[in-house]
């Protein structure tokens, strides 16, 4: 291998490794969707050369997580309807395989139980846009359940366009509370190992978290229209 293949392999390694980064702060709310992304401050705050960064912006594009738009630059995905309605499809798909796969005794499971109580600590001082997170990081380790590195994979992809979905909204009680409970019914169903209780448990939540996403987005664009990134100022 040359020298310079060596550098090539290296700057994709940490395009990559960039790329995860950012992906999970987007799962961490920590970008706006609609954001326009600097491309000289990201890359200083990351301590990466604008050749690696545009790299790991191309990846995260192809992922549908960021939006590149000629002559206005890079800006982070505002998943529409359509969208949202797609990700609690594969939600389904991913989750209920999850419910198969799951045994007694799994480390998952611990997880999900710290997770749980830390909901419940987050939502006692109403910290609604961590306790979003948290929730996320509960379905997170409920992926774990299947031992599947490609499906973890695949799933964090779906929980940062769920996150940017919620990044529209206004973090509130009424979005978020209801789920800390919800977590604990689901936790406890997996861990009986009822399988159909699970997937009847994990269908409710997931009917319900659907509905009361779009309900809540349909709500907010009646009363303020949110403009798309593509549209001109």
């Amino acid at each position: 291998m040359t020298i310079r293949t060596t550098m090539e392999a290296d700057e994709a390694s940490l395009a990559g490794a960039v790329a995860i980064r950012i992906r999970d702060m987007l799962i961490a709310g920590e970008f706006e969707p609609g954001q326009k992304l600097s491309e000289h401050r990201v890359a200083a705050d990351f301590a990466v050369s604008r050749n690696t960064l545009r790299e790991a912006f191309r990846f995260l594009t192809s992922q549908r997580l960021l939006s590149y738009i000629p002559n206005r630059g890079v800006f982070v995905t505002v998943p529409d309807e359509a969208a949202i309605i797609d990700i609690y499809r594969v939600r389904a798909v991913i989750q209920r395989g999850a419910v198969e796969a799951a045994s007694r005794g799994h480390p998952a499971f611990a997880r999900m139980r710290a997770l749980v109580e830390e909901g419940r600590e987050l939502g006692a001082r109403r910290d609604w846009q961590k306790v979003g997170t948290n929730n996320m990081e509960f379905h997170r380790a409920m992926v774990g359940l299947c031992d599947s590195p490609r499906l973890s994979a695949s799933f964090d992809l779906v929980l940062a366009e769920l996150r940017l979905a919620f990044g529209q909204l206004k973090d509130t009680a009424h979005l978020h509370e209801p789920y800390i409970d919800l977590n604990h019914t689901l936790l406890r169903a997996l861990e009986t190992g009822d399988r159909p209780a699970s997937v009847t448990a994990l269908d409710a939540y997931l009917r319900q978290s659907e509905r009361g996403v779009l309900g809540a987005l349909q709500h907010r664009k009646a009363a303020e229209p949110v403009k798309s990134p593509s549209t001109p100022a």
